[in-house]
């Protein structure tokens, strides 16, 4: 089968295949170790955790303010950086209002800024906040009034909140932030009374409402993290059949995650922790928790202690990603971009596109360019490829013949055409090796194109300026001409009629397959496909339609090249005869058997035997005449 169809269909299938089994196996929810299970409920009473010391809570807040009133309603410190902008709550502590001053709503640059986090009392609340857990114990609350001893927090400038206790703890809390997106909270306390106290510094996420998901299977959104080196992950979903779940770990983190956006906690990577993701109900409302809590110190009078975490709330830039986790030791931070299965490749691929993109500036310019350096690396494979199609093309006189001859008995056709396969040394499943290789390179592409922030408001060229985003034009509104928005069936941009006309142009290289209806089946694909991908991000389809025609002007010359030299070899030193009509036909054999087996006299020495009809064969000299223009034989070398 041609490889241009072997590689749709293989496409297809694997489509249907990975939308097969994400209906029929869905990701199982994963329990807590029974062991660990077992740890908490024999831990001392005496040392404060997630169950017998229920850290600081509070109510759901209905919202009753939009988010201004909301961040007018408590003193403020000001987050103030190239890349963050915000502020902090001395209420509370909390940190709850951060936009993305690098990243816009839309691909205008006038349009707002990314709102990440959201105070209490404002619509749909989410932020992170740090303390205490202790049993008998006063500790800042949800409520607490913090002092500060500034009143802007920016790069190189940290702010330090303090709270005293009736009983002489003091409690600081130091909060800095670096030039991208990640917060150092830096939490002490000192015994300054005369009562022991045990204590256990927690950091917490807190998100109120579902939010609106795309339900993609490929992209995972909600609560995940990594722990003992290994990455869960949980739904909105699966956290609301659960209530809470629980981990236990030394290294790793947890948070939240939208498509390009994280919040999550980093605690210190040296020393063990507890991990709780929850759902909770309250008037009607969720609310989903991730908490981090190190183990509980005790503090005799006059002892003081310390500890660090960290607090990442931005884009998940890959760059930035990775630069944390090699800078700061956190296990496996690459995880938090969703790779995929094919990450193998997912990763390769987006870093290649990276440092093109770093040279030429342009990432749609990198996809292309990095088209031909797949199509130069899989070369070896696809010649190999197009050279045996080339072969099949120059047999398919041969297969027409043994199918007529043959007829219905499809067992000893098959036998003939092995036969045949065997004796001019074609492979007919040799196309299949390239089409393999394609195919995970053409999902890990879609991956990065799709989850990837870097690509996200990416431009090209002319209408193109998200290639992460569908093409925005439509034939059926002539581009934009008319002033009509079609239906989302009927959005097929520019990029998408080009892949079409590409893939129309390229079966036309190859022979039609030998079944009428899979000849109609096939001749649709380039149109079915066209509509299916017009839809897909701008990026993939622009790869497709220029992987299209590299691969159109690699087959052309392959097999043009394959037949020129079959065409040497078997045909005659003049050439293909000329009928009676003039038109070209293929040299025959010298014999030709009639229709009960016996073959037809020519005459004695003449090196042709009887010509086709119209011509009469009892003509000899129209027999010699013919004979001089024909071989007398057809051989192959």
């Amino acid at each position: 089968m041609p490889d241009q169809k072997n590689f749709i269909l293989a496409i297809a299938l694997s489509i249907l295949i990975l939308f097969t089994f994400q209906y029929l196996f869905p990701t199982a929810p994963v329990e807590p170790p029974r062991q660990q299970t077992e740890q908490t409920a024999g831990t001392d009473p005496a040392v404060p955790t997630l169950e017998t010391a229920p850290l600081p809570g509070e109510a759901i807040v209905t919202p009753q303010t939009t988010r201004t009133d909301a961040l007018a309603a408590a003193p403020r410190i000001r987050i103030d950086t190239p890349r963050l902008h915000g502020s902090l709550s001395l209420v509370g502590g909390r940190i709850d209002d951060v936009t993305l001053a690098d990243y816009r709503r839309t691909v205008d640059p006038d349009s707002p800024e990314i709102v990440l986090l959201s105070p209490r009392a404002a619509p749909r609340p989410y932020y992170a906040d740090f303390g205490w857990a202790g049993e008998n114990v006063s500790t800042p609350g949800p409520d607490t009034q913090w002092e500060a001893d500034g009143d802007r927090l920016s790069v190189g400038n940290p702010v330090t909140l303090t709270w005293s206790n009736a009983a002489g703890l003091v409690f600081e809390r130091e909060i800095a932030v670096d030039g991208d997106f990640m917060f150092t909270i830096a939490q002490r306390v000192a015994n300054r009374g005369d009562t022991p106290a045990t204590l256990a510094p927690y950091g917490r996420v807190q998100r109120f409402g579902t939010p609106d998901t795309l339900g993609f299977y490929i992209l995972h959104e909600g609560a995940y993290g990594v722990f003992d080196g290994t990455l869960d992950e949980f739904s909105y979903d699966e956290l609301q059949d659960e209530g809470t779940l629980a981990r236990q770990s030394q290294g790793g983190w947890l948070g939240f995650t939208d498509k390009y956006w994280m919040v999550a906690l980093v605690p210190d990577q040296a020393v063990p922790f507890t991990a709780q993701l929850a759902h909770r109900t309250a008037q009607g409302d969720d609310r989903y928790l991730t908490t981090l809590q190190t183990e509980a110190v005790a503090l005799a009078p006059g002892d003081s202690f310390e500890r660090t975490s960290h607090l990442f709330a931005g884009a998940k830039e890959v760059t930035v990603i990775e630069g944390y986790e090699e800078n700061l030791g956190i296990e496996k931070f690459f995880l938090a971009v969703d790779w995929g299965w094919f990450s193998f490749l997912t990763r390769p691929i987006f870093h290649g596109l990276s440092f093109v993109n770093g040279i030429v500036g342009n990432f749609g310019v990198a996809i292309l360019i990095l088209t031909v350096f797949i199509k130069l690396l899989l070369f070896p494979l696809a010649n190999k490829s197009y050279r045996s199609m080339a072969k099949m093309k120059a047999l398919a006189p041969e297969m027409k013949k043994l199918k007529e001859r043959h007829g219905d008995d499809r067992q000893q056709l098959n036998q003939e055409m092995m036969q045949l396969y065997k004796k001019e040394k074609v492979n007919p499943a040799s196309g299949c090796l390239p089409i393999v290789v394609q195919i995970p390179v053409f999902f890990a592409l879609y991956k990065v194109l799709f989850v990837t922030i870097e690509m996200r408001h990416a431009p090209f060229f002319g209408w193109i300026q998200d290639l992460s985003a569908p093409d925005p034009t439509s034939l059926f509104n002539l581009f934009g001409l008319i002033p009509f928005t079609p239906p989302e069936l009927l959005l097929i941009g520019g990029w998408p009629l080009i892949m079409g006309i590409t893939m129309f142009l390229q079966q036309k290289l190859n022979p039609p397959p030998p079944d009428p209806i899979q000849a109609k089946i096939f001749a649709l694909f380039p149109f079915v496909f066209t509509v299916m991908l017009a839809r897909f991000p701008a990026g993939l389809v622009i790869y497709w339609a220029w992987n299209n025609l590299l691969s159109i002007s690699q087959q052309w010359v392959i097999m043009r090249s394959v037949q020129v030299k079959a065409g040497d070899a078997v045909a005659p030193a003049g050439g293909p005869h000329k009928s009676a009509n003039g038109k070209a036909e293929e040299p025959e054999a010298a014999t030709t058997a009639t229709e009960d087996g016996s073959a037809d006299d020519a005459e004695p020495g003449t090196p042709e035997p009887k010509p086709p009809p119209p011509r009469p064969s009892g003509n000899p000299a129209a027999r010699r005449r013919k004979g001089r223009s024909r071989p007398s034989s057809r051989r192959r070398n």
